[in-house]
């Protein structure tokens, strides 16, 4: 009964069968049909009690319990699904498994005409019969079976639809006929997720309205039904569609655009432009070969060895043998991580050839697919740019700095702008590096980079030529429209035409502070410690003429409960004691009497802190549990030691924390910011209310 998801696909089809497989592969699982991926490791006995379980891979382990042969009767009895939608199912097995077991021997055109009715994908059907993706495609086209679009008429056949929207199917009328004038298509972001989420929708609707004042006709393709880019007034044309290779092939054909843009949907579109170009259509912006000399590890080392920009030392890996020894030459801490991740999916620091061997074993991936890197990981400020290009000339609307050291992913981080502890030299070396990358990569649009500074050395961490999650954070703050800019700049339209100029911006006269939400209360057993992967779900933003203001702003807007007095408990790793001693001394001189650990508790008396010990969550009473319980505890301050077993106390009191609903701050850096907002005393009613037109005074 208590809600998980973090957001939604819809597809639309001519039967139930062919919108739900469409709905199945728009998740972006690598899920192209209702084939259990783990179901070889399961006995029947074990599928069976797996229906009784409630989980997100549900209809994966209803479709394989009907592949085994357990009735729609009995499924029915257990999960209580109609068994109506029982039998649709039964009927996508059944030809699911005569594919399997006969191959290509069984594919004439009217089986494969039938399969494509009822919404089969070529890359699906291409692996039941053992062939590629592309011979399924040639022999389907050989034969005509090609798409048709149907229009979802929105005024209920009383008028005219004014702005249609379509869905694929393979009847016999298309509904959908293209314009004559010059389109361009613009790839969506699909379903909202930890990683990518609906920032990207933003830059889409943007790029959208930008492309229309430039005289163009717009189509989307996209299959997220809460997003803004899927309303049927938008575009000029709307596909809603799964955001794979072949459905968006489908509508290139019928469309056929004068360009493609990809730089707008996040990860998703990117992946596709490989797809796109070789479907024989032109990439708007940067081109297929310089995203991926940015997203390739070793083109991407071979261009900073070229233009001298330092990054951490690092390499690429495929054994844990290889991992230990590569770790060892650099000095630990390293940070591990797979190739191609999305919100550093799968990202951690190790800190000793145990860690190595840990987190090697849970990546656990195909040694010829996947290698994995260990870079050498460099605990200094981050610090990120959003920039614009238009092949020559760069536009940074603004340098943001991340709160919380290098470590924390860049989207669990509280973002600060205007970068106010970076030096004049360092923002101009950061300028600098900015504009040499963007031309060393001919970049045409948007780009986001990752930098960190690092005992006054700046070292770049990531590049990503396409927008960031922070555009419309930086967009609103600065009266820059990004979007809009960058897409006259894809347009061939030169910034020093477009009347913002080039180089650093100039930055106004108040803070902006970006500021994560969570859901750890929705999703039981996550730890909830921050680090290089990324685990929220949203953001706020505090606007105020002063940073205090603006970090206690953006933490109420979060949902912080800021404890204005009372008892606070710290429990910190080792290597975080030190620091801790300064922040213990900050809660002292505030009024907020401190509990600690043992470890914790020594380290700020022998500083002459005054700290009470108490026992951890295993410990006799009275322990830490026992003042939860009794909700004694306005604020915990816990830093998370190394590995991840859920037996460790750490974790324990995390997860309590968060059952009990108590603010636990996971970063000391986070603690000190909220530090400096408590110091400004205010109450909720003397905060300063600052609107975007006040700031901008009508600009932007």
């Amino acid at each position: 009964t208590r809600m998980k998801a973090t957001g939604e696909v819809m597809a639309i089809g001519a039967n139930f069968e062919q919108a739900l497989l469409k709905a199945v592969r728009s998740l972006e699982l690598g899920i192209q049909s209702l084939e259990f991926k783990g179901a070889a490791h399961y006995t029947d006995a074990e599928i069976e009690k797996l229906l009784h379980w409630q989980s997100d891979e549900r209809i994966y382990v209803v479709t394989e319990a009907l592949r085994r042969g357990i009735s729609p009767r009995a499924i029915f009895d257990i999960t209580k699904i109609d068994e109506w939608y029982l039998h649709k199912l039964e009927k996508v097995v059944r030809h699911e498994e005569r594919l399997k077991a006969e191959g290509c021997a069984c594919l004439d055109a009217a089986y494969l005409r039938s399969l494509k009715r009822m919404g089969f994908a070529d890359a699906a059907i291409a692996r039941f019969v053992g062939k590629a993706e592309t011979d399924i495609r040639a022999l389907r086209k050989g034969w005509g079976i090609l798409p048709t679009y149907k229009m979802v008429d929105t005024c209920g056949a009383e008028f005219d639809a004014v702005s249609p929207y379509y869905y694929s199917t393979y009847d016999t009328e298309n509904e959908a006929a293209p314009s004559a004038n010059k389109t361009v298509v613009v790839l969506g972001s699909g379903p909202i997720r930890i990683g990518q989420g609906v920032e990207f929708d933003y830059c889409s609707v943007h790029c959208i309205w930008a492309l229309k004042q430039a005289g163009y006709d717009t189509v989307i393709i996209n299959n997220n039904p809460e997003t803004v880019s899927t309303d049927f007034d938008t575009s000029d044309r709307l596909y809603f569609e799964p955001l794979t290779p072949e459905d968006m092939w489908n509508v290139l054909e019928l469309e056929q655009p004068v360009g493609v843009v990809v730089q707008f949907g996040g990860q998703t579109a990117i992946k596709l432009a490989k797809s796109v170009q070789e479907a024989g259509f032109a990439i708007l912006g940067t081109s297929l070969a310089d995203i991926n000399a940015a997203e390739d590890r070793e083109e991407f080392e071979a261009l900073l060895e070229r233009l001298d920009v330092a990054r951490p030392k690092g390499a690429t890996v495929f054994t844990t043998e290889q991992a230990l020894v590569t770790a060892n030459n650099l000095g630990y801490p390293v940070l591990v991580r797979p190739s191609y991740v999305l919100g550093g999916q799968g990202m951690e620091i190790a800190w000793s050839d145990a860690d190595i061997g840990e987190y090697m074993d849970i990546i656990n991936l195909n040694v010829q697919e996947h290698p994995i890197l260990v870079d050498k990981y460099l605990l200094g400020k981050e610090i990120e740019v959003d920039a614009i290009c238009d092949g020559d000339d760069v536009l940074i609307p603004g340098i943001m700095e991340h709160v919380e050291r290098a470590g924390v992913h860049s989207g669990d981080s509280i973002s600060v702008y205007p970068a106010f502890t970076v030096s004049p030299r360092m923002r101009q070396e950061i300028l600098d590096t900015t504009g040499r990358l963007c031309r060393a990569l001919h970049v045409v649009g948007m780009i986001n980079i990752q930098y960190i500074v690092y005992n006054d050395k700046l070292y770049i961490i990531e590049v990503n030529p396409r927008s960031s999650r922070t555009v419309p954070y930086i967009s609103k703050v600065t009266g820059v429209p990004l979007i809009e800019l960058a897409t006259r700049a894809v347009l061939g339209i030169k910034l020093k035409d477009q009347g913002y100029g080039s180089g650093l911006y100039p930055a106004g006269d108040i803070f902006a502070v970006k500021v994560p939400v969570f859901s750890f209360e929705k999703l039981p057993q996550l730890e909830t410690s921050l680090g290089p992967e990324m685990k929220s779900t949203g953001e706020v933003l505090g606007i105020a003429p002063t940073y205090a203001e603006a970090v206690l702003k953006g933490l109420m807007a979060a949902g912080l409960n800021i404890p204005r007095g009372g008892d606070i408990i710290l429990s910190v790793a080792d290597n975080d004691k030190q620091d801790a001693v300064r922040l213990g001394e900050d809660l002292a001189a505030l009024g907020y009497r401190i509990y600690a650990t043992a470890g914790t508790a020594h380290a700020l008396n022998s500083m002459y802190v005054p700290a009470s010990a108490i026992n951890g969550m295993d410990g006799a009473s009275p322990n830490v549990l026992d003042m939860l319980r009794q909700d004694r505890v306005q604020l915990i301050v816990n830093t998370a030691t190394r590995g991840r077993d859920p037996e460790r106390q750490g974790f324990k009191l995390r997860r309590a924390a968060t059952e009990y609903k108590v603010p636990c701050l996971t970063s000391l850096d986070t603690a000190h910011a909220l530090v400096q907002a408590l110091k400004l005393g205010l109450t909720e009613e003397q905060i300063t209310p600052l609107g975007l037109q006040d700031i901008h005074h009508g600009e932007g």
